[in-house]
C-alpha cells in the first residue's frame, strides 16, 4: 500500500493506493470514495468482544472495514470526521505506536491493532483512557483536529502536553499522566485538567485543536429548556 495525502493541512484526504488483490483496513465510515471494483467487507476485528472493546473502551467504531483492490489494482480515499491534517507513520515491525481516541483512520493489512489501557485520564479528563495500539510493518494513517505537529524527543528529554492535544506516540516513549495543577480550584482557574509527561527517546504527535473543547463550546451554545 502507498498513501498519497492531499488537501493539507486543513481538510486532508488520504488516498490508499492498493496493488492487485491487496487489502487495507479503514475506520468504519471514513471512506470518501473508491475506484471502481474495490470490494468492501465490514466486521468486528478479532471477534465481537474485541469489537466491543474498540467501541466502548477505545472510542472507535465497532466494525472495521476491509477494502480489497480488484485484479488491476485500485484506490480508496479516506477522511476524518473533524477538519484537520493527516499523517502517515511508517511502521518498521520493531516499534509500535499508540493512537489516541478517534485518531486512527486506516492502516496496511499487515498492521495489527488492539485496544490498550492508557491510564486513568478516562476517569478525570474526559478524553478516554483506552488507546489503539498499532504494531507490525507497513503504513499507519492517523488524523487530527487542526494542524498536526511532531515532537522528536532525545533520550531523557521531557515535554508536557495536554491530554486532549495528543494524537499518537511511539512505544519507545515513556509517559505518566498527572493533574496540571494541585487542587480543584487551581484546575478550574487554569482551565486545564490532566496532562501527559513524555520522556524520550521517541516521537509524539500533537494536534493544535482539542475535540473536547469543541464539544464543550457547542454545548454552551445549545439553548437549554
Amino acid at each position: 500500500m502507498q498513501v498519497q495525502v492531499r488537501q493539507q493541512p486543513s481538510f486532508a484526504v488520504a488516498r490508499l493506493m492498493l496493488a492487485p488483490g491487496e487489502p487495507a483496513r479503514v475506520e468504519s465510515g471514513a471512506m470518501m470514495a473508491t475506484s471502481y471494483g474495490v470490494q468492501v467487507e465490514s466486521r468486528a476485528q478479532g471477534g465481537i468482544m474485541k469489537g466491543l472493546g474498540r467501541a466502548v473502551l477505545g472510542g472507535e467504531s465497532f466494525f472495521i472495514s476491509t477494502y480489497t483492490a480488484p485484479q488491476n489494482g485500485g484506490w480508496v480515499d479516506v477522511a476524518a470526521n473533524l477538519p484537520g491534517d493527516i499523517q502517515v507513520v511508517e511502521l518498521d515491525g520493531r516499534v509500535g505506536w499508540c493512537v489516541t481516541r478517534g485518531c486512527w483512520l486506516a492502516s496496511s493489512h499487515a498492521i495489527q491493532t488492539e485496544t490498550k489501557w492508557g491510564g486513568f485520564k478516562n476517569l478525570f479528563g474526559g478524553e478516554g483512557g483506552f488507546l489503539t495500539h498499532a504494531a507490525g510493518q507497513g503504513q499507519l494513517v492517523v488524523a487530527c483536529y487542526g494542524a498536526l505537529e511532531t515532537i522528536t524527543l532525545q533520550p531523557g528529554e521531557v515535554v508536557t502536553i495536554d491530554t486532549g492535544h495528543v494524537v499518537a506516540y511511539a512505544d519507545t516513549v515513556q509517559y505518566q499522566i498527572r493533574k496540571v495543577s494541585s487542587g480543584i480550584i487551581q484546575s478550574m482557574k487554569s482551565g486545564e485538567g490532566l496532562v501527559f509527561d513524555f520522556a524520550g527517546p521517541g516521537q509524539v504527535m500533537t494536534q493544535t485543536r482539542n475535540p473536547s473543547s469543541l464539544i464543550g463550546w457547542i454545548l454552551s451554545h445549545v439553548p437549554s429548556r
